[in-house]
């Protein structure tokens, strides 16, 4: 993979590049001797784009070896209440159509598109493995993954290769789910939620990044489960986490509650959700993660100094 960024001279042009995953996929990039091209909403990066606009910097895509779409609002930013999910379908599928419109009218196309997608596409699926030939499950973020998915796929008329990589939950010491759990189990208070034993699927966000370049540098095509091969329930999790930090974790966050908190559907579709999830399609091409388990992991990144 490296020495492929570093003979290509091309940009990677990356959305949401001052994200947690666009900062670091950007980095691995420049560090490797490519190029990466981000764009934002305001400053940070050479270009520019108002997705609610439908507007972007024409040289954005134009030029690129591939385009790599992380952008979108966040699931956690509020209820599923009409207008929570109508910022979440504008900041993903509309955006993805306006990059594939972009595509369309550049003189150099990319040759391939890694467009971001979310393990959600399974629904809530209980003890079943899930795999990137397993059907669509139910509920509204499978609904989202599926819209989603389809509006990058139609780069494939263009002659541009596209991968809709389903990401797990991504950890990070700098963002995601773990920044939000970490000062709770450090200070003692975590805990599993309702019975615990739904299943999690976690990335590292090094594995991550890893697992992109390897989609810019294969021929895969479709989808591509970008999930560590091992995903815990949520009852291990906590007590792993616990584990690592040596800290008990000794409540529990009753399932209804949750629902209380967040609305039922939100509830169901987020804190309570199964997904166990394989990543296929990487381990049959002989992908090595770095940190193939939770433990490890998690150890990795309670043994990164902290930032100031």
């Amino acid at each position: 993979m490296e020495d492929g960024e570093r003979m290509d001279p091309r940009p990677i042009a990356i959305t949401g590049a001052t994200g947690l995953l666009g900062r670091a996929l950007a980095a691995a990039i420049t560090r490797n001797g490519g190029r990466a091209r981000g764009v934002s909403r305001g400053y940070g990066t050479t270009h520019r784009w108002d997705p609610e606009k439908g507007e972007i910097d024409p040289g954005f895509v134009d030029g690129a070896r591939a385009v790599v779409h992380l952008a979108g609002e966040s699931i956690a930013a509020g209820r599923l209440d009409e207008a929570h999910k109508r910022a979440l379908e504008k900041s993903r599928i509309d955006t993805t159509r306006l990059l594939v419109r972009e595509m369309e009218r550049a003189d150099e196309r990319p040759e391939t598109f890694v467009c971001a997608s979310a393990v959600g596409f399974y629904g809530s699926r209980g003890d079943e493995w899930l795999d990137e030939g397993s059907a669509r499950g139910d509920g509204y973020f499978a609904e989202l993954c599926e819209a989603w998915e389809e509006a990058a796929l139609e780069a494939r008329a263009l002659g541009v290769r596209v991968v809709n990589a389903r990401f797990g939950l991504v950890l990070s010491r700098e963002g995601g789910v773990l920044a939000k759990l970490r000062p709770v189990f450090r200070a003692g208070l975590g805990g599993k939620l309702g019975d615990g034993r739904q299943w999690m699927s976690f990335v590292h966000v090094d594995d991550a990044v890893d697992a992109i370049r390897f989609a810019i540098e294969r021929d895969h095509e479709g989808p591509m489960n970008v999930v560590m091969p091992r995903p815990e329930r949520n009852a291990d999790f906590t007590k792993i986490y616990a584990r690592v930090l040596r800290r008990p974790a000794l409540f529990t966050v009753p399932a209804a509650a949750l629902r209380l908190a967040l609305g039922r559907e939100a509830a169901e579709e987020t804190l309570l959700v199964s997904q166990r999830v394989k990543p296929e399609v990487l381990l049959d091409r002989s992908f090595v993660f770095r940190y193939p388990s939770l433990e490890a992991a998690l150890r990795a990144l309670e043994a990164e100094p902290e930032r100031s």
